[in-house]
C-alpha cells in the first residue's frame, strides 16, 4: 500500500491521511497500551505518518504513549499536538486557557511528555474567548522563533478568528470536525482557510464511528463520551440511520466500505473548495488503518457525491452539547 503525501502548508508535507491518537485513550473505554503502541507502529509502517494527539488526551498519557513511537521513529513522523483545554474527554472538560504564560508552560510540558525537541504542528485546541487571540498566537509564534515548534494550527475557530490569527503569524492548518454529517464549517471556516492558503485537518471524519454503520445507542459503553453528544442520543441515532443508509448505498455502488466512502468524500470536498484536506481517523485496530488508508485511492462519481449531499440534510441533533465549544456556536 502506498499512501500519497500532501503539502498541508508551504513546505510542510504530511501523509495524505493522518491518525487521530485520541482513539488510543480511555475515551471509548479501556485500552491496552502494548496494543495501542502496536497500532501506532502499524500506521507508520503503512505510510500514515501524520500523528495527531493533544495534552488533554488521557491527561497527558497519549503524548507519553506516542513518545514510545517517536523514540525509534521520530524522523518518519509528522507530529501534531494541541493545548488549551483543561480536563479530559472521558471525564469532562473543566476550562480553556490561552494566555501567553500558559502557552509557554503547556508547550514545555508536551515536549517533555513526547520526549522530543520540536513539535511539527502545534494547535490551539480551543479558543479562550477571555484572551485576545493575538496574545495566544503571539505566544505560539515565539515558540516557532525559539525552534520548539515548526508550524502553528488552530482548532474549532471561526473564520474571523482564523483571519485575525493568520495576520499575527501564518497558520498552517485548521482542525475542526468535518464529515458527511458535520458540514457547518463549509459555510465560513473552510472558505476562509482556502482564501488564506491554510490546510484543513478534519477530526472525526467517520462521524465518531457512526458513518461506518457499526455504532448503536445500545452498544455504547457506560464510560463512552459519545453519550454527551446530542446526535448520539437514542432517538437521534435512530433518525440518523437514514444518513448511514445513504453512505452504505454509495459504498455498495462503488465497491468499497462505508468508512472509505466517508473519507473519499472529504477528499472530494477538498477539491471542491480548493484546499488541502487531510483527515485524521482514529482506530484501535491495525486492520482498520489498512481499510482507512485505502480510501486515499477511492474516487466517487458526481452521482454518488450528490446522494451524499442529500443525506447531510437528514442529520438530527447538534454535534456538540455546548454550541460555543465549537466554531458553529460562535460563527456569525
Amino acid at each position: 500500500m502506498t499512501i500519497p503525501t500532501c503539502e498541508l502548508a508551504s513546505g510542510f508535507n504530511v501523509s495524505a491521511q493522518g491518525f487521530g491518537g485520541m482513539a488510543l485513550t480511555d475515551v471509548y473505554g479501556g485500552m491496552n497500551q502494548d496494543e495501542a503502541l502496536a497500532t501506532l507502529n502499524h500506521a507508520v509502517d503503512v505510510g500514515v505518518t501524520f500523528i495527531d494527539t493533544a495534552d488533554v488526551y488521557g491527561a497527558g498519557s497519549n503524548e507519553q504513549l506516542i513518545s514510545q513511537l517517536l523514540r525509534h521513529r521520530r524522523d518518519e513522523v509528522q507530529l501534531a499536538t494541541k493545548f488549551g483545554i483543561q480536563g479530559s474527554p472521558a471525564q469532562g472538560y473543566s476550562g480553556i486557557r490561552g494566555d501567553a504564560g500558559y502557552v509557554r508552560d503547556a508547550a514545555e510540558a508536551s515536549l517533555g511528555r513526547l520526549g522530543t525537541d520540536v513539535i511539527d504542528l502545534y494547535y490551539l485546541h480551543r479558543r479562550d474567548t477571555s484572551v485576545p487571540i493575538e496574545e495566544t498566537v503571539g505566544a505560539m509564534a515565539e515558540l516557532v522563533t525559539a525552534g520548539k515548534v515548526r508550524h502553528l494550527g488552530l482548532s474549532e475557530v471561526t473564520a474571523a478568528e482564523l483571519n485575525t490569527a493568520h495576520a499575527v503569524h501564518p497558520i498552517a492548518a485548521v482542525q475542526s470536525e468535518w464529515s458527511i454529517w458535520s458540514r457547518d464549517v463549509e459555510k465560513f471556516v473552510v472558505p476562509m482557510a482556502a482564501q488564506l492558503g491554510v490546510g484543513f485537518v478534519p477530526y472525526s471524519p467517520l462521524g465518531r464511528g457512526f458513518l461506518t454503520g457499526t455504532v448503536q445507542a445500545s452498544t455504547l459503553g457506560a464510560g463512552d463520551f459519545r453519550h454527551r453528544v446530542p446526535r448520539f442520543g437514542a432517538d437521534a441515532l435512530t433518525a440518523n440511520e437514514a444518513v448511514v443508509e445513504a453512505v452504505q448505498a454509495v459504498a455498495a455502488d462503488a465497491g468499497v466500505t462505508a468508512a472509505q466512502v466517508a473519507l473519499a468524500w472529504l477528499g472530494a470536498q477538498g477539491s471542491r473548495f480548493g484546499l488541502p484536506v487531510v483527515p485524521i481517523p482514529g482506530t484501535r485496530r491495525p486492520s482498520r488503518i489498512d481499510e482507512n488508508a485505502a480510501a486515499t485511492s477511492v474516487a466517487l462519481s458526481q452521482a454518488q457525491l450528490d446522494m451524499l449531499d442529500g443525506a447531510a440534510a437528514l442529520v438530527v441533533g447538534e454535534r456538540s452539547a455546548d454550541p460555543t465549544w465549537v466554531s458553529q456556536g460562535r460563527e456569525s
